[in-house]
């Protein structure tokens, strides 16, 4: 099945409580395995710098980590580790986060994210129209990890896990997810996968507030 590309639609959509959730419960391999959420950009955690900018976007926010969930919870956030211990992507980190939210709507990013927009969460809901999915397209790349969600979706995806499958731009694909273009900047969704990216960031890029 073909995913709709869409840009947002501008005409004012009431938008309903939506939960947020940060996914760190990779296992960094690019980090050398260290925690990529904890890992320091401009003397603070990635997942913070995430946090920060997500946390006035959503009603309530969740953090996905799999280890270090004491250094996690002094965020005071509502933390939620992978329902199973096999570091199973992003799906499984997803999957955990929708099962604990408390509200219908959930938008998820990754914790390696920190230049994401601060209009994330309204142009993903104005843009997904009646999907029960919308995700972020820059225009030249696809985001599937930086998405929004439906509660009902959860059983859709406990069997798409349970049937073995990992990749999570398939599952956008079998739901029928909504393609939302973010072309404002070419580094808006610009992943920091190791040390040298964090370090080219911050002699390079000044985070957006």
């Amino acid at each position: 099945m073909a995913v709709t590309t869409t840009s947002v639609d501008k005409s004012n959509i009431m938008q309903p409580k939506i939960s947020g959730a940060i996914l760190a419960g990779g296992r960094a391999t690019r980090m050398g395995g260290n925690d990529k959420g904890l890992t320091f950009l401009n003397k603070k955690p990635l997942y913070q710098h995430v946090a920060d900018k997500l946390s006035p976007q959503v009603d309530e926010l969740i953090i996905n980590a799999n280890r270090n969930l004491d250094i996690y919870r002094q965020s005071g956030y509502q933390i939620v580790p992978d329902l199973t211990p096999d570091f199973s992507g992003p799906l499984a980190g997803m999957l955990a986060s929708l099962k604990l939210a408390s509200h219908d709507w959930v938008v998820f990013v990754p914790c390696d994210v920190p230049n994401f927009p601060t209009d994330l969460v309204t142009r993903l809901w104005q843009g997904k129209q009646q999907a029960l999915a919308a995700y972020a397209n820059n225009g030249n790349q696809t985001h599937p990890t930086i998405a929004l969600l439906h509660r009902s979706l959860i059983s859709q995806l406990e069997n798409y896990l349970a049937d073995g499958d990992r990749k999570l731009i398939l599952f956008m694909h079998k739901i029928g997810a909504i393609a939302i273009q973010f072309d404002d900047s070419p580094i808006v969704f610009t992943n920091l996968n190791t040390p040298e990216d964090c370090q080219h960031w911050e002699n390079t890029q000044e985070i957006k507030k």
